[in-house]
């Protein structure tokens, strides 16, 4: 008879042997019931069905080879039964954690409506937004020339700050835009993962100034004295002894002396490009320094002479006017509308339910614009929406409406305007 040791010894190898298999089909179980019915299968069943399968296991080794189980000792019984167990139950576990992580009706574009992860992304400023970094080497668009080493070193090294809330999809978009803005890229493919990671795959610039200008417009150059600030997409208005011209600005540079070996000014811009072996500038809209200097105007067809006979010229800048989000507020507000925000409390009339049961705008004469929830924002959010405890509700009506709206089952938050 073996010591008490060599029987424990024993007991763990006889239940890693015949505890493979229940092993697998308790992770299996956990996973698919979780998955498909988002119910935890009890582990007190779970562990006795892979008890049962371990002992059919050990029935099939003994038929196999009856020296495995020969002596038999109730020490290495019970160590074996002990590691049938642990493994039942760590498989199970480790079944059930997947299940949760993995979306349910996993599609790429189910996959693209999430967002960073808090775990593995890097926030900032208090976790209201997150950093990407590209990762990985700059890739050539199919189709068009490579990029240039220059170019593809201050891609690489690009670094954007976005509202964490942002799907991955809105996010790509978004790192698209810039990228492509910034750069004044031929073509952008951007691909964000829940990191925060940034794949990039880009092509030059493939025109230069007429990739700036309209089909209806044509760009003429002017000299004269260049405002302060002045940025690409400007409305500006130059004046010449004849004739006024409004166009929007393409270019502008200000001239920095009379050091024919200046730096070299990219259009809207008054910075000198990156070295190669410089960090990248952050991405921001360049303006000009002011002073004397040229600018390049889109302007109309019929406006091009004049400019051109043109030999002194002063150049105004015009205001672009209330921005289209800002004036729908107003137009709200002028007819005694108000935002305020709600948020969804445990066991109100709002917890647990979707919003088109709750009718809001005929009951209260409230519209609901907009849902955040951990995962994000929802705009427009349609009648199947469900609405938990802590839901965010961004709602619009007059000052009444919106009071009443406090006393069924949200609490008011920050007015919005």
């Amino acid at each position: 008879m073996a010591s008490i040791p060599a029987e424990i010894l024993l007991g763990i190898y006889l239940g890693l042997l015949v505890g493979l298999i229940p092993a697998v089909v308790s992770w299996a179980l956990g996973f698919s019931f979780r998955y498909l019915s988002s119910v935890a299968v009890p582990k007190p069943g779970a562990t006795l069905l892979a008890l049962v399968l371990a002992g059919f296991n050990g029935g099939v080794l003994i038929l196999a080879d009856s020296s495995v189980l020969a002596n038999p000792n109730p020490v290495r019984f019970l160590t074996a039964t002990f590691v049938v167990g642990m493994l039942s139950l760590s498989a199970q576990s480790r079944g059930e954690q997947m299940a949760a992580d993995i979306p349910r009706r996993l599609s790429l574009s189910r996959l693209r409506e999430r967002t960073v992860s808090r775990e593995r992304g890097e926030f900032v400023n208090g976790g209201e937004e997150v950093r990407l970094r590209v990762s990985g080497e700059v890739s050539d668009m199919e189709g068009y020339p490579p990029l240039p080493e220059e170019l593809r070193a201050q891609l690489r090294n690009s670094e954007l700050t976005f509202p964490a809330d942002l799907r991955l999809r809105e996010l790509e978009r978004r790192v698209a835009d810039r990228l492509q803005t910034e750069y004044d890229l031929g073509d952008v493919s951007v691909t964000v993962d829940e990191r925060g990671q940034v794949t990039v795959v880009a092509a030059p610039p493939f025109s230069g100034l007429s990739k700036r200008v309209s089909h209806d417009r044509h760009a003429v150059s002017v000299s004269g004295l260049i405002p302060t600030g002045l940025v690409h997409g400007d409305e500006v208005t130059v004046i010449t002894p004849d004739v006024q011209v409004r166009g929007t600005v393409v270019s502008a540079r200000a001239d920095e002396g009379t050091d024919d070996d200046g730096p070299d000014i990219a259009p809207s811009s008054n910075e000198k490009p990156a070295r190669s072996d410089q960090q990248a500038p952050a991405v921001r809209q360049p303006t000009t320094d002011g002073g004397e200097g040229r600018l390049t105007v889109a302007v109309t067809r019929t406006d091009v002479q004049p400019l051109l006979r043109a030999s002194d010229t002063k150049i105004v800048v015009e205001p672009r006017g209330t921005r289209r989000e800002y004036e729908v507020i107003s137009t709200l507000r002028r007819a005694d509308n108000r935002f305020r925000r709600f948020v969804v409390e445990a066991g109100g009339t709002f917890a647990d339910t979707r919003l088109g049961s709750i009718d809001t705008q005929a009951r209260h004469d409230v519209s609901v614009l907009a849902v955040r929830k951990d995962g994000g924002w929802l705009v427009a959010p349609g009648g199947d929406t469900y609405l938990e405890a802590g839901d965010e509700l961004f709602a619009v009506g007059v000052r009444d409406a919106l009071h009443e709206f406090e006393t069924v089952g949200v609490k008011p938050g920050e007015s919005a305007a």
